[in-house]
């Protein structure tokens, strides 16, 4: 009949011991689970993750005093049914829908052989703060108030970035930019950038200052294919922690409020943060120490 000796004599089993409701379906969870992390320690993982919403590796190093491993940490949230931060939104924390992902990764092999560049369009905030300060239920505050362009460069090998926020997306900003991150990398021990990847925006592809400020710095520009952004993705993952981590992080009172803390944020990510394409380090301890 196809059925294992053990599963027969264990129904015989338990027909003999409870009759027919012994042979009732039944869970194969254990009675007894001595390893399992205690009750305790899983609900201070749970309100770190719902005070902080950090993923688990930056969890494992904050609650290091409880002797918790990452992974360990991972398995607890998927048995409380928390959802991964990309699924959630970054201000409340509540499960949003997913976008496109993809398994491909690659990356480069010393620092400044290839950095990609983006702009991030994000709506300025009115004096005195908009909704989220106020609330969705006042009136909308603000409104037509205008856009900042957050540029952002980052380093494919050392995920080191630079970011500034500019009044708009011109090819002339965007060389200027380039420039100035460039001298920035150079400080930090970047001396050279071998490629400028870029999506297809006009002023990337189309602009005369945007190509000469790349031939300064004797690289090549290169363009990823239209309609696939994760082709540049350490950028657009680096836009998604920044507006996670820096702008939707608090409620700002004010736009001068927001943009004079970009820079301190910045300082943490390169210096600070734990990355986990960097195996828990931030991006500075992939550079080389400047004289």
């Amino acid at each position: 009949m196809g059925i294992w000796r053990k599963c027969v004599k264990t129904w015989l089993d338990r027909f003999a011991a409870e009759g027919e409701a012994g042979l009732h379906d039944r869970s194969s969870r254990p009675h007894r689970s001595p390893t399992r992390t205690p009750a305790a320690v899983e609900q201070r993982v749970v309100q770190a993750r719902q005070q902080h919403r950090r993923g688990q590796d930056w969890l494992a190093d904050h609650l290091a005093e409880l002797g918790v491993s990452a992974r360990t940490i991972g398995r607890i949230l998927r048995r409380r049914n928390l959802p991964y931060l990309r699924h959630c939104d970054p201000i409340t924390g509540l499960p949003i829908k997913a976008g496109k992902t993809t398994a491909v990764r690659y990356e480069r092999d010393r620092p400044g052989e290839l950095v990609h560049v983006d702009v991030k369009k994000l709506a300025r905030i009115p004096d005195g703060g908009g909704w989220r300060v106020h609330g969705r239920s006042e009136a909308v505050r603000g409104r037509g108030n205008g856009y900042d362009f957050v540029h952002s460069m980052v380093d494919d090998h050392s995920r080191l970035a630079y970011s500034e926020v500019l009044p708009d997306e011109k090819g002339p900003t965007c060389a200027a930019f380039v420039r100035r991150a460039a001298a920035f990398f150079t400080a930090c021990g970047i001396t050279r950038i071998g490629q400028v990847m870029t999506d297809n925006a006009f002023a990337y592809r189309h602009s005369r200052d945007f190509a000469a400020a790349v031939t300064e710095l004797g690289a090549e520009q290169v363009f990823i294919k239209p309609h696939c952004p994760w082709q540049n993705g350490k950028v657009e993952r680096f836009n998604r922690t920044l507006l996670t981590e820096w702008a939707y992080r608090q409620a700002f009172s004010s736009n001068t409020e927001r943009t004079q803390a970009l820079a301190g944020w910045l300082t943490y990510y390169n210096t600070q943060r734990r990355h986990s394409a960097l195996a828990g380090q931030p991006p500075i301890t992939r550079l080389q120490p400047t004289s």
